[in-house]
């Protein structure tokens, strides 16, 4: 078991009032978790059939990777763990994707795989709707689809690996922010792009658990820097001549807030400003260093690209149909269960600072 799963697991790695938040919304025990997402009834094509836990995986099973954009380091973690997965269950391994995270940049890769005839399809949604058509055809020649990180209509997909509850990782951000602020001033969000499924959900919980908990904290507006280091960089820069009483920026995406902080790293808004969201350690470690960044989170995002890589396994296999209540295995990570609407969750998000932050190396 991987250094980064054991702390995962650990409760003690959530600290002050993000445990509250993140324990109240995820459900995680003995290495089994149950997803509690909301949304419409999942589209899995198996509906009807009966699943065989026993049921072996197929030896050379050709598992593709198609992530929101290439060369994002985020994606590249989780890559990793997926192409892992594949190596322990004997599959052939593939990653394609595009170099800008467009709503409809991930169309073109999803034909070409169904042509080529991939058996399942790891993909993190940037639009819940524009992909839809094209997973649909790839399901209809034989696809099991699984999304992660991100999702689409769950119409469209099999299963949904979900990095932790939606309302965890809105609760625990705005927390963090709460902690460093005192609870009040202006705070303006640093997103990806304007239609990815996971940012919007995340900002409309973040802003709703904000005027109820955090009446005297203010969200001045939501930019986007498409997850593209330098406008994301430039985003912030406007953000601060814009607003110049802000007392926050929270970036729910880890080039956003890397970038944002090599920003106030290097300005006067320095110990000033706060920053906080969801951020590898790699790559927050400087800035954490150099008090620039108090505390951020994140869930070990090499573990979601895993446990989405053994999910298709499984539906391929027909050990799961993507019903409710059913369990697979997932290698090192233990069995996890299925919950409604086809939703996996990976577990609880830990809270990065000075503290903990070299712990980890991803």
């Amino acid at each position: 078991m991987s250094l980064f799963l054991t702390s995962r697991r650990l409760r003690g790695g959530l600290t002050g009032v993000a445990v509250a938040a993140v324990v109240l919304t995820t459900a995680a025990c003995g290495g089994t978790t149950r997803g509690e997402d909301e949304g419409s009834s999942g589209g899995n094509d198996a509906a009807g059939a009966s699943a065989n836990p026993d049921a072996e995986i197929p030896a050379d099973l050709a598992i593709a990777f198609l992530p929101k954009q290439l060369n994002n380091p985020y994606f590249d973690v989780a890559a990793t763990g997926a192409e892992r997965a594949v190596g322990e269950v004997e599959g052939e391994f593939s990653q394609v994707g595009p170099s800008e995270a467009s709503a409809s940049s991930q169309v073109s890769y999803i034909n070409t795989l169904t042509q080529q005839g991939a058996d399942v399809i790891l993909t993190s949604a940037n639009d819940p709707n524009a992909i839809c058509s094209a997973l649909d055809q790839a399901r209809s020649g034989g696809a099991s689809v699984v999304t992660f990180d991100s999702d689409t209509n769950p119409e469209c997909r099999d299963l949904f690996i979900n990095q932790a509850t939606a309302e965890g990782i809105a609760q625990t951000q705005i927390d963090l922010m709460a902690e460093q602020i005192g609870g009040a001033g202006q705070v303006a969000i640093l997103s990806a792009t304007a239609n990815a499924t996971n940012q919007n959900t995340w900002i409309e919980l973040m802003t709703e658990y904000a005027a109820q908990e955090y009446p005297d904290m203010e969200i001045v507006t939501t930019v986007y820097g498409d997850d593209e280091d330098e406008k994301s960089f430039q985003e912030t820069q406007g953000l601060l001549q814009t607003y110049p009483d802000l007392k926050g920026i929270i970036s729910p995406t880890t080039v956003g807030i890397s970038a944002a902080a090599r920003y106030l790293s290097g300005s006067e808004y320095k110990g000033r400003v706060a920053l906080t969201g969801l951020g590898t350690p790699n790559q927050m470690r400087e800035f954490v260093q150099d008090g620039t960044v108090t505390a951020f989170a994140l869930w070990n995002p090499e573990d979601l690209g895993y446990l989405a890589a053994y999910a298709g396994a499984a539906l391929a296999a027909g050990q799961i149909t993507g019903e409710e209540g059913e369990t697979f295995e997932a290698g090192d990570l233990g069995e996890y269960e299925v919950g409604a609407d086809g939703v996996v969750v990976l577990g609880e998000p830990t809270v990065f600072n000075a503290d903990n932050i070299d712990d980890f190396d991803f």
